[in-house]
C-alpha cells in the first residue's frame, strides 16, 4: 500500500514591494488620538471610581463591590475570552480561511481592542482591520465587500436573538416581566431590522445608479455587494460563521449574568438577560470614550425596566463593562503592535487571501490563483 499523500501546505510568496500600500494608521489610531482617548478613559473610570468610593448614598453599592467572590469574576473574565476568541473565528470564516488562526487572531484581537478603547459605533475595529488587510495586500473591493458582510452578520446575530427572545417573552415560553409588549416591541424591531438590511442591498444598488457622485455611486454598490455577499455566506450554513457569530454574542451575554451571581445576586431570567443586554448595548452609539455611560446606563434602563433591581443592575453592569474594557484591550493591543511589526517585515500570510497572488503549494510547485472563492475556502 502507497504512503498516503501529505497534507499541502499554503506558503504564499511576498507582494511586490510596489504592491503593498505603506499608508500610516488611520488618523482614528494616530498616537496623538490613541493617546487623547486613553486618557479620556481612564478619566472616565477615575470618575467613576470615586463617585462609588466617595459619595454618600451609595452604601449598599460599596458593601456589593466588597462582597465580591474572586471565583466568579474569574469565570466571567474566562467567558469575554472565549467571546473574543469567537469573533476571531467568525473574522476567519468570513474574510480568508487560507490565513493561519495566528494572523487571524492577532487582526480579531487588534479589532477588539480598538473596539473596546475607541467610541466610535462600533466601527473602529472594522477600520483598523480594514487597514490591516490592505497593509496585507487585499484588494478594496474584496475587503469592502467583506467588511459590509462581517458588520450585518455579526449584527444579525443580535437581533435574531432579540427576535427569539422577545417572542419567547411575549409568549410566554421564557419568564419576564408581566405584559405582553415587553416581548412584541423587541421582537417586532428586531423583524423590521432584518427587513431593513434585506431591503439595504436593491436600494444601495439603484442609489448608486442614479448617482452623480462617483465615490458616493461606489460606496454604495459596496453596500449592494457587502449584503450579497452576507446572504450567500448564510446560505452556505458554515458551521464557523454561526458558531463564531452566535458565540461572541452569547458568551458576552454570559457575562453579565455571571456578574450578577459574582457579588451574591440572583441570575435574571434567560429571556430578561437576553432582550435586555441587547436592548441596552444601543446606548453605544453615543460617542462617550470606550462608551463608557452610554452602554452602561442603556444596560442597566434595560434591565431595570425588564425586572431586575437597579443596585444588582447597577453592581453587575460596572464590574461587566470592567471586563469588556480589560480583557479585549489587553488581548488586542499586543497583537496589533506583534502584527504591525510583521507587516513592516512582510512575515506575515495575509497575501495568500487576494485573488491572483503566486502561491507554493508543497508537492504541486507554484500555482497561481484565481478569484477567491466565498469566506477564502
Amino acid at each position: 500500500m502507497s504512503a498516503p499523500a501529505p497534507r499541502s501546505t499554503l506558503v504564499v510568496a511576498p507582494l511586490p514591494a510596489e504592491e503593498i500600500r505603506a499608508e500610516p494608521l488611520p488618523e482614528e489610531f494616530s498616537h496623538a488620538r490613541l493617546k487623547r482617548s486613553l486618557l479620556a478613559l481612564a478619566g472616565v473610570v477615575l470618575v467613576v471610581v470615586a463617585a462609588v468610593t466617595l459619595l454618600p448614598g451609595l452604601g449598599s453599592l460599596r458593601e456589593s463591590f466588597a462582597g465580591a467572590q474572586a471565583e466568579w469574576l474569574v469565570l466571567a473574565g474566562v467567558l469575554e475570552v472565549v467571546s473574543c476568541l469567537a469573533y476571531v473565528v467568525a473574522f476567519r470564516a468570513v474574510f480568508c480561511r487560507r490565513m493561519s488562526w495566528r494572523t487571524s487572531a492577532e487582526i480579531g484581537f487588534a479589532e477588539l481592542g480598538a473596539n473596546s478603547l475607541l467610541s466610535l459605533g462600533g466601527a473602529g475595529g472594522l477600520v483598523l482591520g480594514a487597514w490591516i488587510l490592505r497593509r496585507g495586500g487585499v484588494p478594496g473591493d474584496q475587503i469592502g465587500r467583506r467588511t459590509v458582510a462581517f458588520f450585518l452578520l455579526t449584527s444579525l446575530a443580535s437581533v435574531g436573538f432579540l427576535v427569539l427572545g422577545g417572542v419567547g417573552l411575549a409568549t410566554g415560553l421564557l419568564s419576564g416581566p408581566d405584559g405582553v409588549l415587553y416581548g412584541l416591541i423587541p421582537a417586532a424591531a428586531g423583524l423590521l431590522a432584518i427587513a431593513g438590511a434585506l431591503l439595504a442591498g436593491p436600494v444601495a444598488r439603484r442609489l448608486a445608479a442614479r448617482s452623480r457622485r462617483p465615490r458616493a455611486a461606489g460606496a454604495l454598490r459596496g453596500i449592494g455587494e457587502g449584503v450579497d455577499e452576507a446572504l450567500r455566506l448564510l446560505r452556505t450554513s458554515d458551521p464557523g460563521l454561526i458558531a463564531g457569530t452566535a458565540g461572541y454574542l452569547l458568551a458576552d451575554i454570559a457575562v453579565l449574568g455571571v456578574c450578577f451571581v459574582a457579588f451574591g445576586h440572583s441570575l435574571p431570567a434567560l429571556g430578561v438577560l437576553l432582550v435586555a443586554y441587547i436592548v441596552g448595548q444601543l446606548g453605544g452609539l453615543i460617542p462617550l470614550p470606550g462608551g463608557i455611560g452610554g452602554v452602561d446606563g442603556g444596560l442597566i434602563g434595560a434591565l431595570v425596566l425588564y425586572g431586575a433591581g437597579a443596585m444588582e443592575a447597577a453592581v453587575a453592569v460596572l464590574a461587566y463593562r470592567g471586563l469588556l474594557l480589560a480583557i479585549p484591550a489587553a488581548l488586542g493591543l499586543p497583537a496589533l503592535a506583534v502584527l504591525r511589526r510583521r507587516l513592516r517585515g512582510e512575515a506575515h500570510d495575509i497575501a495568500a487571501c487576494a485573488p491572483g497572488q503566486e502561491v507554493e503549494v508543497l508537492g504541486q510547485g507554484t500555482v497561481r490563483r484565481g478569484p477567491v472563492a466565498l469566506g477564502g475556502a
